[in-house]
């Protein structure tokens, strides 16, 4: 993947955040409130537990598709990052060798089921994470954050963090662009070329820097916080969503969902 491929990648999933779905016009707190506590009830359950885990994923699926989210995206970010949740889980099935189960003959070790716990909580969990910036922003969960009660200047800090990120890559980008055209084969890679190509970069982000800030000072950010244009107000079907969804997380969380499933199959193929 080049560089300019991998800038736009990383901003399409800014880009998800301003669609106009019902996902997206519910109040961020609503949002960021639902994926902590669906955070929590997914970690909660025991290491050995894997099929009580399963129902939660009606959450991400039920976001992704009145969300607009491409499902494909999704899942790209998830085995991107998924080696090292298979890195901490990996040695379970070395160190944890007792049986704790046998399917069609076959017995599967407690470290083996601990792996797929693992597994399959990383991908809940960061599948909530990332619908949750899809279809709010990452400045609109710092909003959100700030107006729960967090402290202004730690919410400022994150919105700094990943708005500058965004500048930070165009600079690079710029740069490298220029190396590119300046450079044939493999001239311009090696590391005395790159050395200085991080110090150029260096340079024009603290001129860069300078920059955004006077125009930050003329657009009214004098106390530290950044100013909003708009708020939106906590309306009935945010309340209505917010106490359906954590209804639902609790059910999940407290009845064996999938075990009454199984025994209801059971019998209805056992008569």
């Amino acid at each position: 993947m080049s560089f300019d491929n991998a800038y736009f990648s990383v901003g399409f999933l800014d880009r998800l955040s301003y669609q106009d779905t019902f996902v997206h016009r519910l109040d961020a707190r609503a949002k960021v409130i639902i994926t902590a506590a669906f955070l929590l009830a997914v970690i909660s359950f025991p290491k050995y537990e894997v099929s009580a885990i399963l129902p939660f994923s009606l959450l991400p699926v039920l976001l992704m598709t009145l969300g607009d989210i491409p499902a494909g995206f999704v899942l790209r970010k998830i085995l991107l990052v998924s080696p090292f949740a298979i890195l901490v889980g990996i040695f379970n099935p070395v160190l944890d060798r007792a049986a704790a189960l046998e399917v069609l003959g076959l017995t599967i070790s407690a470290g083996w089921v601990s792996f797929f716990s693992i597994m399959v909580k990383f991908t809940l969990s960061i599948s909530a994470a990332l619908l949750l910036v899809a279809t709010t922003s990452f400045p609109g969960i710092c909003n959100a954050l700030q107006r729960l009660g967090v402290p202004g200047i730690f919410t400022t800090q994150l919105v700094f963090l990943y708005r500058y990120m965004f500048v930070l890559m165009e600079e690079a980008m710029r740069i490298v662009r220029a190396r590119d055209m300046r450079s044939f084969g493999q001239r311009g890679r090696g590391v005395r070329v790159f050395v200085r190509l991080v110090g150029m970069l260096f340079i024009r982000t603290m001129s860069r820097a300078e920059r955004i800030y006077n125009a930050m000072l003329s657009r009214g950010f004098v106390r530290g916080d950044i100013p909003q244009l708009g708020q939106h107000r906590f309306a009935l079907i945010d309340l209505v969503f917010m106490i359906v969804a954590l209804g639902l997380l609790v059910l999940f969380r407290m009845v064996p969902v999938t075990g009454l499933i199984g025994q209801y199959v059971r019998g209805v193929f056992a008569g």
